[in-house]
């Protein structure tokens, strides 16, 4: 039985090419074609096909958005990122969320279809360029929070990360419910703490270590 597949990106070009590439292969059959995450959805509730391959990037409702609802409503249908590119953050959560396999479209077509049946035989194709830089990530962030845990409070953690978003002292406490004092008194901790003497350093330190 022919694995049946959907496929979804906002450029017909792309659709086009890929269609022609699975009619080529007799063990696949296109059962729908979509240019967003919401037509995406609907064929997949629609037709249940095995295979779900579509743009992380598209209007309407992003890749991450399509394949997060998929696993809301607890569908069968696996899916498989078909990407001009994909940032660390966006495999994080990809593998987060259970995606079966992410493929560059700068790589070589056949990788797409090998990728397609061994996401179908229930393993996972992770590109691995992307998977590399996505780890490496994600290590450098859990060592930086074990760090951060070590040096300063959960409050003052929260007061970094609201410092981050350039936020005055004022609006920090009244999110916090303490006083503008109190903050002053925790941003002079954590200046000491973290050997910075002002706002903008705190920042800079907060994102090279990762703690933002």
């Amino acid at each position: 039985m022919p694995i049946k597949i959907v496929l979804a990106d906002d450029h017909p070009i792309v659709l086009d090419s890929l269609e022609r590439l699975f009619a080529t292969e007799a063990d696949f059959r296109v059962v729908a074609r979509c240019s967003n995450g919401e037509e995406s959805l609907q064929a997949v509730r629609k037709l249940k096909p095995d295979i779900l391959i579509l743009d992380i990037r598209m209007a309407d409702m992003d890749g991450l958005e399509c394949l997060r609802q998929l696993r809301e409503e607890t569908l069968p249908t696996r899916v498989v990122f078909h990407t001009a590119m994909v940032d660390e953050d966006q495999v994080i959560e990809a593998i987060r969320l259970g995606v079966g396999g992410v493929v560059l479209k700068e790589m070589s077509p056949h990788l797409l279809l090998q990728c397609v049946r061994k996401v179908h035989a229930g393993e996972q194709w992770l590109e691995m360029r992307s998977i590399a830089r996505a780890i490496k990530k994600l290590l450098k962030r859990e060592a930086a929070t074990r760090l951060l845990a070590s040096l300063v409070t959960t409050r003052e953690t929260e007061i970094v990360r609201l410092v981050a978003q350039d936020l005055p002292n004022k609006e920090i406490a009244d999110r916090l419910g303490i006083s503008a004092g109190t903050i002053k008194i925790h941003l002079h901790n954590i200046y000491q703490k973290l050997n910075v003497s002002s706002r903008r350093e705190l920042v800079l330190v907060a994102q090279e270590k990762g703690f933002i």
